[in-house]
């Protein structure tokens, strides 16, 4: 077990979760434009016990989907970090980045500016080789933060295993970002 970790940027905190999250957590699970390509909106229930799994994913490693906040406020819109997908994906085992925000926060920098945080957490603690993120094809605005990110799309596209057969948000495509890349670029 290892102690969370905080990490900071300009304008964010991404920090182990706290128990006044779980409020702002479910709006925003609650919320069908941020849902809308993640099979949609989810409960109370399934969103505190999604909050539950990531606060010990980040107890155990010292890392996962930090809670993101506002540093001026301090105030809790979404998540941004590093997981391993427990989904037998085509690319497994591999360490993915993710995002997810409040639609109130979307258009203002604010994934892109805690992504580029875990990045560097990534590479330069946890010395990881590739970094990799991957959405339904219809998800242009993450394909958008995962091109600022300087990631490489893969010309081959999977279906998710966890999205039922033959929904609309099976096929996804996969982002790659080596740590020589991100070095390069950085």
């Amino acid at each position: 077990m290892s102690s969370p970790l905080t990490l900071s940027t300009e304008r964010l905190i991404l920090r182990q979760w706290q128990i006044s999250d779980a409020e702002p957590f479910a709006q925003m699970s609650a919320d069908p434009k941020v849902m809308n390509m993640l099979l949609g909106p989810i409960d109370a229930q399934a969103s505190a016990a999604m909050q539950q799994k990531i606060m010990a994913q980040i107890l155990e490693n010292g890392w996962g989907f930090w809670a993101l906040a506002l540093k001026e406020t301090q105030e809790f819109i979404g998540f941004t970090g590093l997981n391993r997908p427990n989904a037998e994906l085509p690319f497994s085992p591999c360490v993915e980045i993710g995002w997810r925000l409040a639609f109130a926060h979307w258009g203002k920098g604010y994934a892109t500016e805690a992504a580029k945080a875990a990045l560097a957490f990534g590479f330069n603690h946890l010395k990881l080789t590739e970094i990799v993120a991957f959405t339904a094809l219809s998800n242009h605005p993450s394909q958008a933060v995962m091109q600022r990110l300087g990631m490489q799309r893969e010309p081959q596209n999977f279906m998710h295993p966890k999205v039922p057969a033959g929904h609309p948000l099976q096929a996804h495509c996969l982002y790659r970002l080596s740590q020589s890349a991100w070095r390069r670029e950085g």
